[in-house]
């Protein structure tokens, strides 16, 4: 008899929201190499969809989001140099973090090492009350390799950030919330996912060029000198002052009516 293997990275619609599922429940999710090529060809597939205005992610079944890269992974020896070009070839938590399109993370359980990583590179991250949050990397004697050092102090800031890289420990949804790794958490477990495609929903809505530029400009801050930033949110502004979205949202406002934006 056949038996036909699931996918490792399921992909489905939901109106103008791309929905992803990482799909490995009986590992936690955990990230083999099927989650590596498989992630950023769905993200990038919905980034070109033009009528994909948000992606969601989220991890199936009960245990967690991620647990991080699937120690049973066999790999040979390598040397320093090898794992740095073979990581090189396959930055596949960039393709999340480069995406146009505003990317959120539903997250329930166990996100951990490469998990949080992965969803540090997202835009907005929902938690369930039941959410774990962990980089143990230093424990094993490692750092993060995805982009864990370099994300979490811009998004919770330096000191907390090295609380959680150098003593390895796990955090609770709430101290979560309360430094900033995640912006909001869903009543309960069940209703994580609900929860987070409204928002996805809600998001998808607005004007999509209006959404894509806010996103572009906040990222800049994070990397370039005031001055930069100021005269990109400069330029988007005034781009975004002529285009037929801005006139829709202000005659629906005049009109008292719902707005209908195009993307132009």
């Amino acid at each position: 008899m056949n038996h036909q293997v699931e996918p490792a990275v399921q992909v489905a619609r939901d109106g103008t929201v791309g929905l992803i599922t990482l799909n490995r429940p009986g590992q936690i999710n955990a990230v083999n190499d099927a989650i590596r090529t498989g992630l950023p060809d769905a993200i990038a597939e919905f980034d070109r969809d033009t009528g994909i205005r948000v992606i969601l992610i989220s991890g199936n079944g009960d245990r967690g989001f991620c647990a991080g890269a699937d120690v049973k992974e066999q790999r040979g020896a390598e040397t320093p140099l090898e794992a740095l070009h073979r990581m090189g070839l396959n930055p596949w938590i960039e393709g999340v973090a480069t995406a146009r399109k505003p990317v959120l993370a539903a997250i329930h359980g166990a996100c951990m090492g490469g998990g949080m990583e992965l969803a540090l590179a997202c835009d907005i991250r929902i938690a369930s009350p039941d959410a774990r949050f962990a980089l143990p990397e230093a424990k094993l004697g490692l750092i993060p390799g995805g982009g864990g050092t370099q994300r979490l102090p811009r998004v919770v800031g330096l000191g907390p950030a090295l609380d959680m890289l150098i003593t390895g420990r796990v955090i609770d949804a709430q101290e979560a919330l309360r430094i900033g790794l995640v912006t909001r958490i869903a009543d309960s477990r069940e209703t994580l996912l609900e929860h987070a495609l409204e928002i996805a929903q809600g998001i998808a809505a607005m004007p999509p060029n209006a959404v894509i530029a806010a996103k572009r400009t906040a990222h800049t801050a994070a990397t370039s000198p005031l001055a930069a930033g100021l005269e990109l949110e400069q330029t988007a502004f005034a781009l975004l002052l002529t285009s037929e979205d801005r006139r829709e949202a202000a005659a629906a406002f005049r009109e008292k009516r719902p707005p209908v934006f195009t993307g132009r």
